[in-house]
């Protein structure tokens, strides 16, 4: 792996939002959520879907807060159009655990 100047690692726009809603993505070809996030009154609501079924439902994504890149190009994922990329670790499986703040912060909170 490179080493990275600062500079450059400020260019990455990491952001929390909560999720507003999720369902099912049948057409994807692993198991994925589609994922509706709020990221408050700049970024507004953003989709993605993720591979998190794992250790996420629909049902107990709604209303967590996650941490996101919101300034990469939008990404067509089959039909689904994915505007951000939410980020997670792999557990001991390698299967997505998805980074949160450990306190409720508001919307649209940027990484520094």
């Amino acid at each position: 792996m490179s080493d990275l100047d600062f500079d450059t690692f400020l260019k990455v726009d990491i952001r929390v939002g909560t999720v507003l809603r999720t369902e099912p993505f049948p057409e994807a070809r692993k198991p994925a959520l589609k994922m509706w996030i709020d990221f408050g009154g700049e970024i507004g609501e953003r989709k993605t879907s993720a591979q998190v079924t794992r250790h996420y439902t629909p049902e107990t994504l709604a209303g967590r807060q996650v941490v996101a890149v919101v300034n990469f190009p939008p990404r067509q994922i089959g039909p689904f159009r994915s505007e951000v990329l939410v980020l997670g670790v792999p557990d001991a499986d390698g299967e997505v655990v998805l980074l949160a703040p450990d306190q409720t912060v508001p919307e649209g909170g940027r990484m520094h």
